[in-house]
Formats: C-alpha cells, structure tokens, sequence
C-alpha cells in the first residue's frame, strides 16, 4: 500500500514508520495539514492516515477540504486521542472512513488500513470531473479541455484552474489562490501573477472570447463565453 500519514507527534510517526515500512508499505508523511493537503492533491495514496489535531489545519479541515474542494475520495482513517461521541460524529462527519483512538495497537491499524482498501478496491471509481460550460478538468487525472481541446497546464497551473473551476462563476480572491498553491508559505514575489499569466495563454489565447477574467483589486474568476463582464 502506499500510505500517505499526516500525524505531528513526532514518536508516533516514528512508530508508524518502524511498523509499516517493514511491511512493504511505501510511506509518505506530512507534518501539519497544510502540507499534508499539498501532498494528498499531488499523489496518488491507496489510504490516508490523519491525526485531528494538527498544526495550521486540523484534521477535521483537511479530510472536508479532500472530500469537498478537491473530490479525492480516499480512504482516511483518523487518528485522535479525542473519544467522545462528538469527536467521532464530526470525524465521520468531515468524510473519514475508520476512526482509531491513541493509544492504538499498529496491529490493529495495519489491519483496518488493509480493509478500508479493499473496500475501496470494491467500489466502481466515482468520476468527478469539473465542468464549466466548454471547460472541463479532471482532478484525478490532470486532464483539462475546452471545447474538446486538450489545455495543457503545469502542476501550479491545474491547481489554480481547479480552484477556479470550483467557484465558477463566483470571484477567488487573490489570497484563496495563493492558499490554494503555497499554503501558508506564500513567495514573497508576485509569483501568482506569472502563473495566472501562464494559465491565461493556455485557457483563452487560442479562442475568440476568454474564460479567464481578472477583477481589479480582488481576484479573478470564470465566465461564460457569452457572459458579460
């Protein structure tokens, strides 16, 4: 299996990683939910382990921000010493699929981790392509087009469309963009301007009408061909 492990205590993760990797589990493992987001939307993962309380992001946040903006529909177990009632329902809540008390047995883990994969294995993949008017973008495949023609795109540049895509035809304020790329490590340069160049030229310089509209002083957005400013 290939793990993806997002737990901030570094003892457990030591342990995770002394119990799995012997196993012949490929581990990746992020340290705050920021960077567990950014590591969940660019790789593929047979299951997700996420601690709840995370630094930056909470796990609660995380698993909704996988579940409902970017449509990744992983297996996650939670990983929390949190056991009220409560706790669980807004863990299920948020879209996790097992929820694991600490202290844990690694046995234990490693067996629910096998099920909830074979779970996933048994279920017909859900497609959630985002579509918007001629436009449309694959998040699981990283295949965007428009009117049937392929739009070609870097990694920074399907975030952004994704983020885009997903708001249509509502304004992203600058900083939701920056978020959506850099987390909270946001580049002191403009670089979001390059990038929204880039994805400009990609998404509207081979049509008549463009897609991509910039709103001074707040952020950018999508419309319709036909729509108006």
């Amino acid at each position: 299996m290939r793990i993806l492990i997002v737990e901030d205590h570094p003892d457990i993760l030591a342990n995770l990683y002394g119990f799995l990797e012997p196993k012949g589990h490929v581990l990746d493992s992020a340290r705050n939910g920021y960077a567990g987001l950014a590591l969940a939307s660019e790789n593929q993962y047979d299951v997700i382990v996420l601690d709840i309380g995370l630094p930056g992001l909470n796990g609660i946040e995380l698993c909704q921000k996988l579940r409902e903006e970017l449509s990744i529909a992983t297996p996650v177990l939670m990983l929390t010493a949190r056991d009220s009632l409560s706790d669980k329902v807004a863990g299920f809540d948020s879209g996790a699929d097992d929820y694991l008390i600490k202290p844990f047995s690694l046995v234990e883990l490693d067996v629910r981790l096998k099920a909830l994969v074979r779970r996933a294995e048994g279920q017909h993949a859900v497609s959630h392509k985002l579509r918007f008017g001629d436009l449309s973008f694959d998040p699981d495949t990283q295949e965007a087009s428009r009117e049937g023609r392929p739009v070609v795109l870097t990694r920074t540049g399907y975030i952004l469309l994704r983020t885009l895509m997903q708001a249509a035809p509502r304004i992203v304020p600058r900083e939701t963009l920056e978020q959506a790329v850099w987390g909270e490590d946001r580049p002191d340069s403009d670089a979001l301007r390059t990038h929204i160049h880039a994805l400009r030229q990609a998404l509207d310089k081979p049509y008549e009408h463009a897609m991509l509209r910039t709103v001074a002083g707040v952020g950018f957005r999508l419309v319709l061909p036909d729509a108006g400013s």
